[in-house]
């Protein structure tokens, strides 16, 4: 017996691609487009009855009015008196009619009837019966039952009650002395109905004969309810999908109605149809690529992939002057080019790495050197302080002193300073500055010991007073300098710099990035602390400037308040 070839790796290749995109495909398309019909189906279907529920509610607030308005006309003696003592009309009735049926006036008219069957009162004029029969119709049941009765009528037009509801209301002394009547017209329903049953539905109501009462489409209503009753008299269900449209039927307790409501259905047989020609074009569509990738592919794909494995070992074991050759123009080729660029990438970052550890080492050593100079300069004020106390010259002293603590809290590597430990700063500033102007402004800090610890960017009162030391009391005698530190509600740290100068230009008012350049020039201390706030805390962050009323200017500070353990 002839021993059959086996299949080339080729062959299986291809198969395995065919069977791979083929079969899962096929199986997918059919268990989605299913299970996507009957999760729409279903969802429709829920949503249908949520919708229905909406009416349900909607007509058991309705009749919930009507019963409480019925209460309240029963328990009305005066109402009852006036409406039914044989008088003639009575404006005091309309009133107490009115109040008694509240917000329901809005869907549905009241009407009182005495006990012959004579309208006597109503809250809307004209279209309604003048004589109703009290042995029969809706009166006649309400006078035998002692609850609300609900009837439909045979109204043909929007001038006529569609639904009614009627009471029988009892005399003090016993007995009918007449009866409620509550009338439903086509612009009630709708007032009531309308949005409760979606957008794309219609609804329709049924009375316990399967006669139409309302229909949101009454032009539909001639049509659908005989098809409906038919079907009903057929023994065949109402809910679920009839054609291309799908109906869910729900009884109201209450007022015996049927509540009907017909939703296109979302699938039809035309829409099924295309979703599987749809899919059955995508499969074969995909077996006919499968194919011709599967002999492009292994005939192509093996050799630039070895050769491109043998570089990636290559790299792993350090080589980084390999390089792959040029041999293809396809995708492939492209994987090539760019393994080729990445290795010389790696070469490139590799030597920028040596150069920029080198750069970092050379900078590190300058930064070092460059500290010498201010601690030369603080050693230096140390020797200059000693000197003046020994020659008995405390100003020289004590300038000294105060420039030496500003130069090391300067330099200092933090970049966030306590406000205790900030204003202790401003002081050392305030002395030298005192000396500088023979006491001509005095100086004054309002910090509550509990905000003492908050953070704040180093160094950024100083500058601030020093543009109101030099800019706004410049001439002023008596030159007074206030700093005010509070926490708003918002948790927001205010700390404010006023003095009692000759204040701002109006140009300068309000926050001092959006001031224009010329007004800003001449205070740069002022820009270098609001270019500080806004780096460190953004846009909302950031300097005000305002006149003061009683003369002088005031410059603010807003940044968040934080504390040591938030600033760590």
């Amino acid at each position: 017996m002839k021993k059959r070839p086996a299949l080339s790796f080729k062959g299986r290749l291809f198969a395995a691609f065919l069977l791979a995109s083929l079969v899962p495909l096929l199986i997918c398309s059919a268990m989605l487009l299913q299970i996507f019909r009957l999760r729409m189906t279903e969802d429709d279907a829920a949503d249908a009855l949520e919708h229905l529920g909406s009416v349900s509610a909607e007509l058991d607030r309705a009749c919930a009015g009507f019963s409480t308005a019925a209460g309240a006309i029963q328990a009305d003696e005066t109402l009852l008196s006036r409406a039914f003592g044989g008088g003639t009309e009575d404006t005091r009735v309309y009133a107490l009619l009115f109040e008694h049926t509240g917000s329901a006036r809005d869907y549905a008219r009241f009407d009182l009837y005495d006990a012959q069957g004579q309208r006597r009162y109503s809250t809307r004029s004209g279209h309604a019966p003048d004589t109703l029969p009290t042995d029969w119709g809706v009166l006649g049941r309400a006078s035998r039952q002692d609850a609300p009765v609900f009837a439909a009528c045979e109204g043909s037009d929007a001038y006529s009650p569609l639904f009614q509801c009627a009471s029988a209301l009892s005399s003090p002394e016993g007995g009918t002395a007449g009866y409620l009547v509550i009338s439903l017209y086509q612009s009630d329903f709708y007032t009531l109905l309308e949005g409760k049953y979606g957008a794309g539905g219609t609804l329709l109501l049924l009375d316990p004969y399967w006669r139409s009462v309302y229909c949101a489409q009454p032009s539909l209503g001639e049509t659908l309810v005989p098809e409906l009753r038919s079907r009903l008299l057929a023994g065949q269900s109402l809910d679920g999908a009839q054609g291309d449209f799908l109906y869910s039927v729900q009884l109201h307790p209450e007022t015996g109605l049927y509540l009907i409501l017909q939703r296109a259905q979302v699938f039809t047989r035309e829409t099924v149809a295309l979703l599987y020609t749809v899919s059955l074009s995508c499969a074969l569509a995909c077996v006919l690529v499968c194919v011709l990738l599967s002999l492009s592919l292994t005939r192509q794909m093996f050799r630039p992939i070895g050769q491109l494995r043998a570089g990636i070992r290559e790299v792993e074991l350090g080589n980084l002057d390999v390089s792959l050759a040029q041999q293809r123009r396809d995708e492939l080729g492209e994987l090539s080019e760019h393994f080729n660029s990445m290795v010389a990438a790696l070469r490139h970052n590799q030597a920028q790495l040596i150069e920029n550890q080198r750069e970092l080492n050379q900078a590190q050593i300058r930064m070092l050197q460059a500290q010498l100079n201010p601690h030369f300069l603080c050693n230096t004020l140390d020797t200059m302080k000693w000197i003046s106390k020994i020659n008995k010259l405390p100003q020289v002293a004590l300038m000294s002193t105060d420039l030496a603590d500003i130069l090391r809290f300067c330099i200092s590597p933090e970049e966030f300073a306590p406000l205790g430990r900030e204003t202790e700063i401003l002081q050392r500033y305030i002395e030298i500055q005192r000396i500088r102007l023979s006491g001509a402004v005095s100086f004054s800090v309002e910090l509550p010991e509990e905000l003492a610890g908050c953070l704040v960017p180093k160094m950024i009162l100083q500058p601030i007073v020093e543009n109101a030391i030099i800019h706004g009391l410049d001439g002023v005698e008596n030159g007074r300098v206030e700093v005010r530190v509070a926490l708003s509600g918002d948790g927001l740290l205010r700390i404010s710099v006023s003095d009692n100068g000759r204040g701002l230009p109006p140009e300068m008012e309000g926050a001092y990035r959006k001031s224009s350049r010329e007004s800003r020039s001449g205070h740069l201390g002022l820009y270098n602390v609001d270019t500080i706030l806004l780096k460190y805390y953004g846009e909302a962050f950031g300097l005000e400037l305002k006149n003061r009323p009683g003369g002088g200017a005031e410059v603010t500070a807003t940044l968040p308040a934080r504390r040591r353990e938030q600033g760590d």
